[in-house]
């Protein structure tokens, strides 16, 4: 079985416009993230899933430097760009990581090939509103994921994981195992706004090169006021998704 982990990032956000660019220590935030999924043992492949706009010339350009293999698809058709960068690359089981997810754990990436190797589930989902938000997404099988995008009658997929959780003709799968110490939903680890590049920014510039998501926890539980960099900024982001899971359901009603 092959198996990938997907970075879906394109450069135009709204909410912090070219965030995936940014720089943090003479990196761009979009660096940062490939050098940290990286640390995964249990991959096959790494692909940036990014769009045709010219403006992620550069994305598809800082992949090259890395060595990471990259695809171009869609801009607004999420799912439908993650399903043919499978196809492309003969990936039959991928994990999601979101390109604002500067700390996503590959410890918990790991867990999560594991288990689909022992139980070959379709669908993994982690308890997101426990854990350190932007720990981890889903992984998910593609042959699921084509059925999926057969199925949908919208090319407006950015909000991917709502197409997951609607859907009942797969096995869906809570991820297992998952250490104690990354049960800290208080912890906002996602880049959507200024407080949260500052966040960021600032683990970069106190821990040593090639910190994990434990290293992250054990310094906050040393220095709390850390997290008011951008607690504040968490009830928006989830006003945002409890948004954009209304207008998902008024449209399939």
């Amino acid at each position: 079985m092959s198996k990938g982990i997907f970075i879906t990032v394109r450069s135009g956000s709204s909410r912090l416009p070219d965030k995936a660019l940014m720089k943090i220590n003479n990196l761009a935030t979009i660096e940062h993230l490939m050098r940290r999924v990286k640390q995964s043992k249990k991959y096959d492949k790494i692909v940036v899933c990014t769009t045709f706009c010219e403006s992620d010339d550069k994305i598809c350009s800082l992949a090259e430097k890395h060595g990471v293999n990259f695809f171009r698809g869609s801009t607004k058709d999420k799912l439908d760009r993650c399903l043919r960068a499978a196809k492309h690359y003969n990936i039959k089981f991928f994990v999601n990581v979101d390109g604002d997810d500067l700390f996503c754990e590959p410890e918990l990436i790991d867990l999560a090939f594991a288990q689909h190797e022992l139980e070959y589930n379709d669908y993994i989902k982690s308890d997101e509103k426990n854990l350190v938000c932007g720990a981890f997404t889903y992984g998910i099988k593609t042959k699921i994921l084509e059925e999926i995008c057969n199925r949908k009658d919208t090319d407006d997929t950015e909000a991917a994981w709502l197409f997951f959780e609607e859907e009942t003709f797969f096995k869906t799968s809570m991820l297992k195992n998952i250490p104690d110490v990354f049960y800290r939903p208080e912890i906002r680890a996602t880049l959507d706004y200024e407080e949260d590049l500052q966040f960021f920014k600032y683990f970069f510039n106190n821990l040593q090169e090639g910190f994990s998501l434990r290293d992250v926890i054990n310094h906050l539980n040393e220095n709390p006021d850390i997290l008011k960099i951008n607690a504040h900024r968490h009830l928006d982001y989830l006003q945002n998704q409890k948004r954009l899971t209304e207008e998902y359901r008024r449209k399939n009603v």
